[in-house]
């Protein structure tokens, strides 16, 4: 955030022996000094949702269902080419 603010003279002077002494960006100086000063807010801690699973009634045969996916996708590139795509 891009901010203007007027800083006291005695402030300036604190800042700038900051810098030299810390060898840092005076942006480094004020967000470091920031920090420390200023509470922090907690974040509420959140539960972790949990999706309930249920059965779906049928086994799923995995490997077919991936052979059948794989070869609708191969006739979908097959049917693209065809056509000069």
């Amino acid at each position: 955030m891009r901010t203007t603010i007027t800083i006291d003279p005695d402030v300036e002077v604190l800042l700038k022996t900051a810098v030299n002494q810390q060898q840092k960006t005076l942006d480094e100086v004020l967000n470091d000094t920031l920090r420390q000063a200023l509470p922090r807010t907690q974040k509420r801690q959140r539960e972790p949702y949990v999706l309930k699973t249920r059965p779906l009634g049928i086994k799923a045969e995995l490997d077919k269902a991936v052979r059948l996916s794989d070869e609708l996708e191969d006739e979908e590139i097959i049917g693209k080419l065809g056509e000069g795509r």
